[in-house]
């Protein structure tokens, strides 16, 4: 499941403020995951010497390439080390407030089900077939038909995004479970970075000025002042 969805977030298509569209750059774990919260782009790994001190930071790309963006942006170079700081941080915080992060989720999974209450992609096929039966009888009986095509065309949309919803819903219990479990199964901090469980947990890092805005794939955000 870990590797599937590894391969899903490689065939990922960011489509920057700007219109122009980034594909998958680099295996590492943060790669089209950190933001920059001035003007909305990616941030990319950049191998940093700077006065033949090497460091490895992350850098906003509308800086690395300042012919692609509208405005320049003057948000602030990370360091990988910080990163992986406001990580630790941020998956502790839930760990050391576990109550309030699990009743949250709860409420999470109360609304994934609230917004399953619609007519399912099988009721709609239902009644497309009956459509498709009135339609064929009205058609052999020489009788106006419109209404009913229009309808068809429009349960076959409204069931394609049906279909779209429930895969989303799916995903985010998916989600919201694993976080759970990992809350459950966690007696203690974490007191080291680790990679598997960022691109586990964690959906997106939003880099400003003054803080992080760390967002799990759970439905979770977490601010962390660094």
């Amino acid at each position: 499941m870990q590797v599937q969805a590894e391969l899903v977030r490689r065939r990922v298509v960011h489509v920057s403020p700007t219109g122009k569209k980034r594909s998958f750059s680099c295996n590492h774990c943060f790669a089209q995951m950190v933001f920059c919260g001035d003007c909305g782009e990616l941030y990319r790994r950049v191998h940093w010497n700077n006065h033949g001190c090497k460091s490895i930071v992350w850098r906003c790309i509308s800086r690395l390439e300042p012919g692609s963006a509208d405005t320049n942006c003057t948000n602030r170079t990370v360091n990988e080390l910080l990163l992986q700081e406001v990580t630790v941080t941020a998956i502790n915080q839930i760990l050391t407030e576990r109550g309030t992060f699990l009743k949250q989720l709860q409420a999470n999974i109360a609304k994934a089900v609230v917004s399953a209450d619609t007519l399912s992609p099988d009721g709609i096929q239902a009644r497309l077939e009956e459509l498709q039966k009135e339609l064929i009888k009205k058609a052999n009986n020489k009788q106006d038909y419109d209404a009913i095509a229009d309808e068809i065309f429009r349960l076959r949309d409204q069931k394609e995004q049906s279909e779209l919803d429930s895969h989303r819903r799916e995903e985010v219990m998916n989600r919201i479970k694993e976080l759970k479990d990992f809350i459950a199964g966690q007696e203690t901090d974490i007191t080291e970075f680790d990679e598997a469980l960022v691109k586990k947990l964690i959906e997106k890092i939003t880099v400003f000025a003054d803080h992080f805005t760390v967002e799990f794939k759970s439905g979770i955000t977490i601010d962390i002042e660094a």
